[in-house]
């Protein structure tokens, strides 16, 4: 190999050498108390153990047989998350007719209720008046979970529950007006804006509420997609993009290790940025990402990862984690 051919190798590997060091965790200090933090999708709450997932999936048949009677999106649900060890509670909120917040996941109600229809085209007393435990059976006979649930919370309800954590709000609908109730909201009951980690889902509405509220975080699928595009093109340099600058930054656990300074140093270069980091479970090729949810997955979790651990089964995680 000529001299010249030596020095262009000498020099490729200089900078990949370079760059390696740049984004290395090996020399960052990570103190033995820095440890990941609990977010609890839905609450504590029965889980769906059927073959199909798709948007349309109803998730109440057939549900895992567990030891307690706790349904998503409840305040008993989110209470129990917390006491598990949750730091942050996410729930699904639809504008009704009557502009109020309702705190329920699905778009229509056939699936989890006794109730008919679009669920933001009902108004709010009706939504009250269904049975939320109504449609969740383990064996397809049996329905145990009827008439257990209580009224459907609005998200007024959940403000001054006083959970003791702090929430995550997905708007289901794509409508900005979802985004004005919102707003309207946290004026109306200023001492629990603290209580809102950020919001996120339907574009409109996200990017509505953080246009509204400077001390909002968020993310839709779009901005989220632009930071991490980004990061990876230019991430490696130190640089953050605009994108993923005071947000929260969501990423697959099977994906996470192909970014810039994975773990402890992307971590940190995002707090730098006023951005967390929220860890989902593996992405399941269908557009979705399943949560952090059985111990053998909380251990490929890294050690003293200083960011939030998306889990559908916090009454399992919090313990191990503890």
């Amino acid at each position: 190999m000529s001299k010249w051919w030596l020095r262009i190798a000498g020099g490729i590997a200089l900078v990949a050498l370079a760059i390696w060091f740049l984004n290395t965790s090996v020399f960052e200090l990570v103190p033995d108390s820095q440890q990941p933090r609990l977010l609890a999708h839905r609450g504590v709450h029965q889980i769906y153990v059927g073959d199909d997932r798709t948007a349309d999936t109803c998730r109440a048949n057939p549900v895992a047989a567990s030891n307690h009677g706790l349904i998503e999106n409840t305040i008993p649900s989110m209470q129990a998350a917390v006491a598990a060890g949750a730091d942050v509670v996410e729930l699904d909120v639809h504008l009704t007719t009557d502009g109020i917040l309702a705190v329920f996941h699905d778009w229509t109600l056939e699936c989890l209720t006794d109730g008919t229809g679009v669920t933001h085209q009902q108004d709010f007393a009706y939504l009250q008046s269904l049975d939320l435990g109504y449609g969740y059976t383990s064996d397809g006979e049996t329905f145990a979970l009827r008439g257990t649930a209580g009224p459907m919370p609005s998200l007024r309800d959940v403000l001054t529950a006083d959970l003791g954590g702090q929430l995550l709000i997905n708007f289901k609908s794509n409508k900005a007006e979802d985004a004005a109730a919102l707003d309207a909201l946290l004026r109306d009951l200023p001492d629990t804006t603290a209580q809102v980690f950020g919001a996120y889902g339907g574009a409109e509405p996200t990017q509505a509420i953080l246009a509204a509220r400077a001390d909002m975080r968020g993310f839709d699928r779009t901005t989220l997609r632009s930071c991490l595009i980004r990061y990876a093109a230019m991430g490696w340099s130190g640089y953050m993009p605009h994108a993923c600058r005071n947000t929260l930054v969501a990423v697959p656990l099977d994906y996470a290790p192909y970014l810039w300074g994975w773990p402890h140093r992307f971590t940190r270069r995002m707090q730098a940025a006023g951005s967390d980091v929220i860890l989902w479970g593996p992405y399941d090729g269908s557009g979705f990402s399943s949560g952090i949810d059985d111990a053998a997955t909380l251990a490929q979790v890294p050690d003293h990862f200083d960011g939030y651990i998306w889990t559908n089964r916090a009454e399992l995680i919090g313990p191990l984690m503890q």
